[in-house]
């Protein structure tokens, strides 16, 4: 991860969300929400009430399959909502919940360090699987069909990706862009994507940069291998694409990271993995 990227600027959008007003760069993709039901909802966690953006086709002919999508540490800005709206064009009900908030305003924090440590650091995996709990909850109380379910996610959202899989099983499939893979445990992050390979429920197609600097081949290597050796099916069906020539953030259309070919590539086969596994 980048240490000198900006954070995003944030303003609040009609619906009441706060999403990213970044400076586009020339490849920023915008999908419009033409044709369907797109905006903030609010997710019952306990007494907590997240925020979260949902998208979903507005003419849907019964229960929709669920993504849920898990956004990088910025929070759900409107790059993660177009992606968002684009799951929604291709016939899936999307909801990408605000994770941070409790923690604080991650748009607020003067770099990524200090986003790091004063937010993201703060953020215990317990509170996150059980708040995409809760979005999977509420999808299937408002048109989602909770027997086709996946999750997907970039950078942080990738490291939980592997993590939800492993942890919810209804969890059909899942697609991690670029997540962490291990790490030393401390109370927050108990464990590691590594370490929960034989408690995935659903497999999960790992797309990440072979020029990542924050997410080494090695550590690419040693997750495939413990996928490979695990006594879990759904493991050894995982399967890794290695794009060789992307940095981290490959996917991130805002960012000068943006690797346009290796994008839509992997989009094409995160759809495919999805149906491929039923959702």
């Amino acid at each position: 991860m980048p240490s000198t990227l900006e954070l995003p600027r944030r303003q609040l959008l009609a619906g009441g969300i706060a999403l990213a007003a970044l400076p586009a760069e020339a490849s920023q993709i915008t999908t419009p929400a033409q044709g369907l039901t797109a905006g903030e909802v609010s997710v019952p966690v306990g007494d907590f009430q997240m925020p979260a953006y949902r998208a979903q086709p507005a003419q849907a002919k019964g229960r929709l399959p669920v993504v849920l999508l898990v956004s990088e540490i910025f929070g759900v800005h409107a790059h993660i909502a177009d992606v968002a709206r684009r799951f929604a064009h291709a016939g899936y009900l999307c909801i990408a919940p605000e994770l941070f908030v409790r923690q604080g305003d991650a748009a607020r924090q003067p770099d990524v360090q200090t986003l790091v440590r004063e937010v993201i650091s703060k953020v215990p995996d317990a509170q996150v699987m059980a708040d995409l709990d809760a979005c999977l909850a509420w999808a299937g109380a408002n048109g989602g069909d909770t027997r086709r379910v996946a999750v997907t996610g970039f950078c942080y959202g990738g490291r939980i990706t592997w993590l939800y899989s492993a942890h919810n099983p209804a969890v059909k499939a899942g697609v991690a862009w670029y997540g962490r893979l291990v790490g030393n445990a401390s109370a927050n992050t108990p464990k590691h994507p590594v370490d929960r390979v034989d408690q995935l429920h659903g497999p999960v197609l790992g797309l990440y940069g072979g020029q990542d600097g924050g997410i080494p081949n090695d550590t690419v290597a040693r997750m495939q291998n413990a996928l490979q050796s695990a006594q879990n099916p759904k493991a050894r069906v995982s399967e890794f694409v290695l794009y060789r020539d992307s940095p981290h953030a490959f996917h991130a259309d805002y960012r000068p990271s943006y690797r346009e070919a290796d994008a839509k590539d992997g989009w094409a086969r995160c759809l495919a993995w999805f149906r491929r596994h039923g959702v």
